[in-house]
Formats: structure tokens, sequence, C-alpha cells
């Protein structure tokens, strides 16, 4: 055991390397011998999860239905090389097709609640859009691209909605982030 959160979650080594062999960046070669900024990485990765499942379990409501577990491991598979070279990873950490099943859910469950806390209620103005247009986007395309025409409001609004949405997600994420590991009981037993 690496760590217990709230008194009820245990979170392992094995954990960690699960995390680690679901990462398609991370070379194969570090599943056996990891080094300690991975398992690091991977364990502030598995503890952001499990305090945002653990708020997801209070809305069981929205938990995931099998077709979107089957489709998030689908998409899983297609960010590695090849649907064998991810079964092989996940056979070198010994991750089960239960247990992996069980962990695309809870990833599922997770990116669900997410949507409903803060995808369903983030909103940008046109001001908003507008001020990020002219303070942001244009400077930067004339700065990238001197010679070129930058692109008129109306062509970018749907893109700059959508960046802005996404900062805005993101930090409402982090700042939740925060709070949570603030309020959680998180007792190391094992630094990696």
């Amino acid at each position: 055991m690496v760590v217990v959160i709230n008194g009820n979650q245990m979170i392992t080594l094995t954990d960690l390397l699960w995390q680690m062999a679901l990462q398609p960046d991370l070379p194969v070669d570090l599943l056996t011998n990891p080094r300690s900024e991975d398992l690091q990485r991977a364990l502030q990765r598995v503890i952001e999860q499990t305090l945002i499942f653990q708020e997801a379990e209070k809305l069981p409501t929205i938990g995931p239905r099998d077709e979107e577990v089957k489709s998030a491991l689908a998409e899983t598979i297609k960010l590695f090389a090849s649907q064998s070279a991810f079964f092989e990873r996940v056979g070198r950490v010994g991750l089960t097709s239960e247990q992996l099943t069980e962990i695309i859910r809870r990833r599922v469950a997770i990116e669900k609640y997410l949507d409903f806390r803060f995808r369903t209620f983030s909103f940008v103005t046109d001001e908003e859009v507008i001020d990020y247009y002219n303070n942001v986007y244009v400077p930067q395309q004339r700065r990238l691209a001197p010679d070129s025409i930058v692109p008129k409001l109306e062509e970018k609004k749907a893109a700059l909605t959508e960046t802005l949405r996404n900062t805005q997600i993101e930090s409402d994420l982090n700042a939740f982030l925060e709070e949570a590991a603030q309020r959680a009981e998180i007792i190391t037993l094992n630094p990696v």
C-alpha cells in the first residue's frame, strides 16, 4: 500500500503501475523499472481520480452504462500503436480483463461527473469571446504569422468560445481538486 484516502480507499503500487500502463506516451520499459518521478505523477493522477470518483459516487444516477464502458475502452486502445501493443502493456503489469473494465468504468464515471459538475454549468459570454479575440487571439496571430490576414471574429467565434470554456472548466476543476485534497484525509504509508 502506498496511500490511504479518507480511511477507505487504498492506493497500491500496482494501481500506479496500472495507471502508467494506460498512458500511451510512457515507454513500456518503465513499467518493469519505473522511475520515481513517473510513480509520483501516477500517484498524483490516481489520487485526483479517487477524489473525483468519491464525489461521483454520490450521484449514482449518472453511473456509466456498459456500452459507454465498451466505447471508452475502444477509444483507449486506439491511443496505442495497435490493439496487441495495448494488451501486451496491460498484460505486462498483470492487469486482467475484469480489472481493466473496472478502471475504465471508473474513468467513465469520472468523466460523466465532470460533465455534469463542470461542463453543464460552464458559460462563456459574447463579451468574453470578443475580449479574448482582441487581446489574446489577434496579437498571437500577428506574432506567429505577421504577413497573414487574421481571421475575423465570426470565423473563429465557435473555436474561441470552446477554448475559453475549456480554460474555465480546467480552472474550476483545479480549484475543486485543491479543495477536495484539503478536505480529504490522505495518509502516505509508503513513499514512492
